[in-house]
């Protein structure tokens, strides 16, 4: 059966009100990013549990439940049986449908680059008055809306210019990639080489390069791939 947290006692003076202040205090003057998880879920208990230390109850729904979103996921009826009351169980579902919305919010206002002609709309606005030689990577999602439009690190090696380009695709968890030469000066070997290369790297990480373009002084972009370079 799950566990019951008891009443703790109310110790006046440096008890649950003064840790509270402090708690608050923190997260004014540092941000909630610095909380652990327990400390966060603690302030939350705050909302439902006005006079107990509500500390030993985070940790131990954490330990009942594994991590805070679980606790978060958690049925009525667990929570209940844990020893929550329905004014804190009301509290603890704020945060995940706030985020789902938020989450909801963010997909809506992603650009989508599913074809050429999103995509050309796109790099028409996008490039105007952008600097020449840059290496520009357009990051996606598995459904081809833009995560950020990025220049690439300014490594003079390949490999280590890559290493950064890769780095950020993981940590945007994209799955696809497009690069985009902006007025490149560089010779169309070294061009042909630096997009084959980011092509079968790609691949060992289970990222797509859908395409590599070349804005010129042409009125539409070029496509490498098309013109079969990589």
């Amino acid at each position: 059966m799950a566990n019951t947290y008891p009443t703790m006692p109310l110790n006046r003076g440096t008890g649950p009100q003064g840790h509270r202040a402090r708690m608050r205090t923190r997260v004014l003057n540092t941000g909630a990013d610095s909380l652990a998880d327990y400390e966060l879920l603690e302030m939350l208990l705050f909302l439902g549990i006005p006079r107990r230390d509500t500390k030993p109850i985070a940790k131990g729904l954490l330990a009942e439940y594994g991590s805070l979103i679980d606790v978060f996921r958690a049925p009525t009826s667990a929570l209940r049986i844990s020893g929550l009351n329905d004014a804190t169980i009301r509290a603890l579902r704020l945060p995940a449908i706030g985020a789902e919305r938020l989450a909801q919010a963010e997909q809506r206002n992603l650009t989508t680059l599913s074809d050429w002609g999103q995509l050309s709309a796109y790099l028409d606005k996008a490039t105007q008055g952008a600097a020449h030689n840059q290496f520009r990577i357009l990051y996606l999602d598995n459904r081809n809306r833009l995560l950020a439009d990025e220049v690439a690190p300014d490594e003079h090696e390949i490999a280590a210019r890559q290493r950064g380009i890769f780095r950020r695709a993981l940590t945007l968890h994209s799955t696809a990639l497009i690069g985009l030469f902006v007025h490149p000066t560089a010779k169309d070997t070294t061009l042909n080489t630096i997009a084959k290369s980011l092509d079968v790297s790609a691949k060992y990480l289970s990222i797509a390069v859908h395409d590599i373009l070349i804005t010129d002084h042409n009125p539409m972009p070029r496509s490498m791939r098309q013109e079969g370079r990589f």
